[in-house]
């Protein structure tokens, strides 16, 4: 009995599984990046897990929030250009779900 491996449906999928973490991160960073210039830090606030190492308190919570709306109230751009970085921040988080979405397709429909 003798195995035989497709080498190039290997290099195939890794192509593609390079491609689409590449395309997924770097619109998801680039849409955070033109959230932040916006003006709309994202604060998440902490949860609470009973196995977490680091919890953090409500006073970090509120100095991260008040860091936040410091940094929005020192941009420098116009607001015409927050709403444009806004716009493209949403873009960004589209294209980013169109891309983990043409993903499950493939493999859903493609197999």
């Amino acid at each position: 009995m003798s195995v035989e491996i497709d080498w190039m449906a290997f290099v195939s999928v890794f192509v593609a599984a390079l491609v689409g973490a590449l395309l997924i991160v770097g619109f998801y960073a680039t849409g955070v990046r033109l959230l932040v210039r916006a003006g709309r830090v994202p604060v998440v606030t902490p949860a609470e897990f009973t196995d977490a190492i680091t919890i953090i308190s409500d006073k970090e919570a509120k100095r991260a929030a008040k860091h936040a709306a410091k940094a929005a109230q020192k941009s420098p751009l116009s607001e015409g250009q927050k709403t444009l970085a806004l716009i493209g921040a949403y873009i960004c988080f589209v294209l980013c779900g169109a891309a983990v979405l043409s993903g499950v397709l493939l493999i859903v429909f493609n197999h």
